[in-house]
């Protein structure tokens, strides 16, 4: 099979040479064909026969083949996006989401299911077979198995419609990333740039014939130094004005998509008898309903209100006697510059004194020490064919037992044919007994090696680093005995605890002396730069706070009060939502949510879900405070975290599992306190 069908080999090291384009379909239709027929076996068991491992347990193998297949090709669409790939996924998009939808709409699925459900058989499974059966019930239910013939009609082709206008959301946001692009050919231009930014830039021009210029685009590490440092205000006027063109306007522009997406998330809602799509995915997380992720963010909004609009007229004042002129709204391609200006005068700090510190490399082996003396585990590289040159892998073991727990790629650096920000992702989920290893990878797109120069991440990239490694650690280790139930399939807003808890290790000294050591002489961060990196870590905290609270404040509101905003102006609609969220500037922009890829790049995703990460960070700073009284480093804490929460998944409720590790519940004093926004 794995010469023939290679997107269905089930080698755990993945010849990627030999997933081409050529292959999706055959072997797409070859998993959906299995799928069929293993559903069509299920379906057959009589209720006198049914049991735990013909019923629940044969449907969570039934869709295997497809999984594998499919993630593959979904993994690829993202890391080497190609016309051939695009086309192949989009001739069987709609294959796969009809069979996908048609599971959950089986009528006579649904009925062997739920007659070994509410059988008395239950009883004798253990407990997390018990788990299984109520969260696939529950499943099925939140995808419309109860549903009346016309209205399951009606869901199936939903489903596939958010499929198709999902995908063609993300392509526009890739697309339109790519096709901007800007040389500047007179170096006077660049200003206040730092050497690395600078390197960057001529490297990229270089790669596309344009000697002595430099390229920037809207890939992050091109157009952010020049938003915070280029002294020319044209420059980065320029750089804006190109962010405004992603997933806005012409070919690629995404207004109709988004009302698109969020019409059919709200009729799927309807059908399913929620006022709102937020009460219809929030039903069995956390916050319980949209009012309740609501009720959170604007408790929090309320608490730094005062604060953030001080932050914003600190600026415009400090801003107004560098230039002679009165106080008032920055231009938006004006804010992150005297930002940063106004930083470097109060701490005397600046970003760029660090980055000698972060070669990428050496962040990843500090990393892997790190979380190898917290989690009792041993990460070393291994050999695997990678599908880019830039790729590597590695392997975890049990640093106990010796058990291969399970292997990574990592994917760090930016290309055109791979999108935006930075991900975790699994491609194989292990099992505890007998042992069978995972299979995940982390990608982002951080700052690139220039000249003969390593790749000098920033604070914030290693920062990142953490983040996705947090999400890995979370599937890679692992002990839950049902796949469904493992890792990362958690509720959404438990799932960001794990990779923002892991960040907290990027700010203290104790740690950062594990792996922040300079790539020329090997030494560990001076005391006193030390010192003004943490002096410097609540500048401007309210406004970077605000920020992730206005970008989950748009989130909820429009998949909770959609009617109110459907069709309306993308734009009066944002500034609508977040007048009291957003600092007022000079020229407005076009909202953010047409790029928005979280929200809206797959049927789900962080959809109404964005408030997850200010969730999260309430938890993971309370969390945190448990490392900070037994030790930053202290191997037991560490596995205490490693056995009731990385290796729990979801085998049990999660906040469960949070009183496991804390003994009590959450607190929201820690974060605010971190923050320097308590009292």
């Amino acid at each position: 099979m794995s010469d023939s069908h290679p997107f269905l080999a089930k080698d755990f090291q993945i010849k990627w040479s030999t997933l081409t384009p050529d292959h999706i379909s055959a072997d797409v239709t070859k998993a959906i064909e299995a799928g069929k027929a293993n559903i069509e076996a299920i379906k057959s068991v009589a209720p006198e026969e049914s049991t735990f491992e013909n019923t629940f347990g044969a449907l969570e193998i039934a869709t295997e083949d497809l999984d594998r297949a499919w993630g593959r090709v979904n993994h690829l669409d993202s890391v080497a996006n190609s016309d051939d790939l695009r086309e192949a996924l989009n001739e069987m998009l709609p294959v796969v989401s009809g069979f996908s939808s048609s599971i959950s709409l089986d009528d006579e699925l649904w009925r062997v299911l739920k007659s070994f459900a509410d059988s008395a058989a239950v009883s004798n499974l253990t407990g997390i077979q018990q788990r299984f059966v109520q969260e696939t019930c529950d499943d099925f239910k939140g995808a419309g198995a109860e549903l009346e013939p016309e209205a399951k009609k009606r869901m199936f082709e939903i489903n596939n419609e958010l499929a198709q206008e999902t995908q063609k959301f993300g392509e526009n946001v890739l697309d339109s990333t790519n096709a901007w692009e800007l040389y500047v050919d007179d170096e006077s231009e660049l200003a206040g740039l730092p050497d690395s930014a600078k390197a960057t830039a001529a490297e990229d021009a270089k790669t596309k014939g344009k000697e002595s210029q430099w390229r920037f685009t809207q890939q992050f590490p091109s157009m952010y130094p020049v938003m915070q440092y280029a002294e020319s205000d044209t420059l980065r006027k320029k750089i804006w004005k190109g962010g405004c063109t992603i997933g806005f306007g012409g070919d690629h522009d995404n207004s109709n998509h988004t009302w698109n997406i969020i019409r059919l998330r709200q009729e799927k809602a309807a059908l399913l008898g929620f006022a709102n799509f937020a009460d219809h995915v929030l039903e069995r997380r956390m916050a319980k309903n949209g009012q309740g992720a609501l009720g959170f963010t604007e408790d929090l909004h309320a608490q730094i209100t005062e604060r953030f609009q001080e932050e914003i007229e600190e600026l415009q004042t400090y801003k107004a006697e560098k230039t002679g002129g009165e106080p008032g709204p920055l231009e938006p391609w004006g804010v992150a510059y005297w930002t940063e200006k106004r930083r470097k005068e109060l701490y005397a700090f600046d970003d760029e004194a660090l980055r000698p510190y972060f070669p990428v490399d050496q962040v990843m082996d500090g990393l892997f020490s790190l979380t190898s003396k917290l989690f009792g585990i041993k990460i070393s590289s291994s050999d695997a064919e990678p599908w880019h040159s830039e790729v590597k892998f590695y392997e975890i073991h049990d640093s106990e037992s010796g058990d291969h727990l399970g292997s990574f790629y990592a994917d760090w650096h930016p290309r055109e044919s791979k999108r935006g920000g930075a991900w975790m992702n699994y491609l194989e989920t292990g099992l505890p007994n007998p042992r069978t290893p995972h299979l995940g990878l982390i990608c982002g797109n951080m700052s690139k090696p220039t000249g003969d120069k390593p790749a000098l991440l920033t604070h914030r990239e290693v920062e990142t680093v953490f983040h996705e490694f947090g999400h890995l650690l979370h599937h890679l280790l692992s002990e839950v005995e049902i796949k469904s139930l493992a890792g990362v399939n958690v509720p959404w807003d438990f799932v960001e605890l794990p990779s923002q808890i892991m960040e907290n290790f990027c700010w203290d000294r104790e740690s950062l002396d594990l792996f922040a050591k300079h790539y020329e002489t090997g030494k560990t961060i001076p005391e006193e730069l030390f010192e003004k990196m943490i002096a410097a870590r609540n500048y401007m905290s309210a406004s970077a706070f605000m920020r992730q609270l206005a970008l989950g404040k748009l989130d909820l509101e429009v998949h909770v009060n959609s009617d109110k905003y459907l069709d309306r102006d993308l734009d009066e609609v944002d500034r609508e939502i977040l007048a009291e969220y957003k600092a007022k500037l000079s020229t407005e922009g076009p909202s953010m949510i047409r790029r928005f890829n979280h929200l809206f790049s797959s049927p789900v995703g962080y959809a109404a879900g964005y408030y997850s990460y200010k969730w999260a960070e309430v938890l993971d700073a309370d969390a945190f405070t448990r490392f900070r009284k037994e030790g930053v480093l202290n191997s037991d804490t560490g596995m205490s975290f490693r056995r009731e929460i990385l290796a729990k998944g979801n085998s049990r409720p999660v906040d469960e599992s949070y009183r496991e590790f804390m003994a009590r519940d959450p607190e929201q004093a820690a974060l605010l306190e971190r923050s320097g926004l308590a009292g």
